[in-house]
């Protein structure tokens, strides 16, 4: 599955960014995707 596309395409009126900021966690997306789908750096603690 193209994670990338599936979020993007659904972000943000089915995924909110903490859920995107998941898929970065889980690997599912890079932060440059991240990046790209929200509009805004990944947070780092």
């Amino acid at each position: 599955m193209d994670w990338y596309k599936y979020i993007k395409g659904w972000y943000p009126m089915f995924w909110s960014k903490e859920q995107v900021g998941t898929a970065v966690e889980c690997e599912k997306i890079t932060t440059a995707q991240y990046e790209e789908i929200i509009g805004e750096p990944y947070p780092t603690v």
